[in-house]
């Protein structure tokens, strides 16, 4: 009797990981099949130049988080490369270093497109640019400015940005800038403009003149309500989270999201695992830090603080960057081991961001970006080798394929538009 007994459990468990197997298949496939369909965008990655030259460019398996073969096998459609430049100081000599370095960058995405790998990916400036290559199977390439430091105290080169392909800017990043006070303000309750300097809001009015989407993922929440108010086009935050989930400044409170319900816009889920979740990012990190120290003295590498990596030129950071991604990877199978005792953010975590926003204001308000190869990264996520796994998450969660296609991509392509249809009537007037 006992033996029949074991034996109808051992069946009935067997069972029970047949069916469970068959789900996960069956869930796997249908995401397969959704991810195909729609366009899958990320409106913020991180560049370094030098991974842009013909030894050492995006058509080749770089061990940085977005090149072109993952975001092949991840099937990544759309990247939004950044042009990204660090606060220093508001006079002269900073905005004329500035101005080279967001130069730099510009040329590099532009060879790109044009020189290393014209036949995979295009760039483009507008939605229906996105929807033809997509539809010739090209990968896009889109621009975004992360700070508008570099613009100096010139209003003309926002356009001079413009043209070169900039579709996006941020008016401040880490730090006060000429324009818009930045949100590492609150720490401390220090501000330089309370919100926008005068020359902000006129650079507010003329990115919606050419049709450049605002972004407010890094000002100040004075500035940010400031630029809901004067803008005449709806805004985006091109790589933030929800604070009423993880209580960090670089997040949107409640006041701030519906904001965007009311003005149409739409907000980025950022997968930027201290913005996700900071507790868990904090004891993973304790752990994985020590591995990582471990790894570089092993290859005679210094790991610095964040702040001495902050004070590093340009050009010394991306090289710090590059050499401290190669130790990351030396790390990688160590890291991975730490999961079995720690936590680390994943997948789950971020979705339920997505849910969050979804619930308060809407789905057309929502949509998704990494920060990859600028701090973002998740556990399931952590290069664009991994995108899969987000529509995954969503369709596990039921989300209709509609809804995806939103989250993904279509949300800030209308947006685009939105913001396309008001620089067209205020150039009629």
């Amino acid at each position: 009797m006992k033996l029949n007994l074991l034996s109808l459990a051992l069946i009935f468990t067997g069972n029970l990981v047949v069916a469970q197997q068959n789900s996960d298949d069956a869930l796997l496939e249908k995401a397969k099949e959704i991810h195909e369909k729609v366009i899958t965008i990320d409106t913020h990655a991180d560049i370094n130049i030098n991974n842009f030259t013909e030894e050492r460019n995006y058509t080749m398996d770089l061990e940085n988080q977005v090149t072109l073969p993952k975001m092949e096998a991840g099937g990544l459609d759309v990247a939004w490369f950044i042009v990204y430049t660090g606060q220093d100081e508001l006079d002269g000599e900073g905005f004329k270093n500035a101005y080279k370095n967001a130069m730099s960058k510009f040329d590099a995405i532009h060879k790109l497109v044009k020189d290393f790998a014209p036949n995979q990916i295009g760039l483009a400036t507008n939605s229906e640019e996105v929807r033809k290559l997509t539809s010739e199977g090209k990968k896009v390439a889109m621009i975004g400015v992360e700070n508008g430091y570099p613009i100096g105290k010139d209003i003309e080169n926002v356009e001079k940005f413009y043209d070169l392909g900039a579709r996006y800017m941020s008016l401040s990043h880490q730090g006060h800038s000429q324009l818009s006070d930045s949100n590492t303000g609150e720490e401390n309750d220090e501000w330089l403009h309370n919100g926008l300097s005068n020359l902000g809001k006129e650079v507010t009015a003329e990115m919606n003149r050419l049709g450049m989407m605002i972004d407010v993922s890094h000002p100040s929440k004075e500035a940010i309500k400031q630029m809901f108010e004067l803008s005449k086009a709806p805004l985006i935050a091109s790589h933030s989270s929800a604070r009423q989930l993880c209580n960090h400044s670089r997040n949107l409170d409640d006041e701030l999201l519906m904001l965007f319900k009311e003005h149409g816009g739409v907000v980025q889920t950022v997968a930027f695992s201290a913005y996700v979740d900071t507790e868990k990012t904090q004891a993973f990190n304790k752990a994985s830090d020590k591995v990582y120290e471990k790894k570089a003295e092993e290859m005679s590498f210094e790991v610095l603080p964040r702040d001495a990596v902050r004070a590093l030129s340009n050009e010394d950071r991306n090289t710090y960057y590059a050499d401290f991604q190669k130790v990351r990877a030396a790390a990688a199978p160590e890291v991975e081991l730490l999961k079995q005792k720690i936590e680390p953010v994943g997948v789950s975590d971020f979705v339920d961001h997505i849910d969050y926003m979804v619930d308060l204001i809407g789905i057309e308000h929502v949509g998704i970006s990494s920060d990859f190869d600028g701090g973002g990264g998740i556990d399931g996520w952590q290069d664009a080798s991994e995108t899969l796994n987000i529509t995954k998450e969503l369709v596990k969660r039921g989300y209709t394929e509609a809804e995806i296609a939103k989250l993904w991509g279509e949300n800030l392509l209308r947006v685009m538009d939105e913001v396309d249809a008001v620089a067209a009537e205020l150039k009629k007037a």
